[in-house]
């Protein structure tokens, strides 16, 4: 039988938050232009796999700055959730798999169904 754990409030709330602002950084980055300083674009086929650029106009100060802010909050949620007193009680494998545990706790259980014919 699997375990279960008590994970505080505010342990998965910040646990939420972290996955909320990975994501919310991983969308910004994916719409930004490839390079933060403007830059020509470039071909270079010399290598074992064909790379290409087009130019880059580089991050505006407050694209800058919203990543920073993002990474930043990142940071404090991370600390916050891998330095919290709840670990202190819990140690060797079952601390392992109570932060895998963590992880997955804001996503929905998977409904179960009966075996039978579809």
């Amino acid at each position: 039988m699997a375990t279960t754990y008590d994970f505080p409030s505010d342990l998965l709330a910040g646990q939420e938050e972290l996955h909320q602002v990975r994501a919310e950084l991983s969308a910004l980055l994916k719409r930004l232009p490839w390079s933060v300083e403007p830059l020509e674009g470039f071909s270079d086929d010399t290598g074992w796999r064909k790379v290409e650029r087009p130019a880059s106009p580089g991050w505006s100060a407050d694209e800058q700055a919203e990543v920073e802010k993002l990474r930043q909050r990142e940071r404090e949620l991370a600390v916050f959730v891998s330095t919290h007193r709840y670990w202190s009680e819990i140690t060797g494998p079952d601390q392992v798999r109570a932060r895998s545990e963590l992880k997955r706790a804001h996503e929905a259980p998977l409904p179960r169904t009966p075996p039978g014919p579809a």
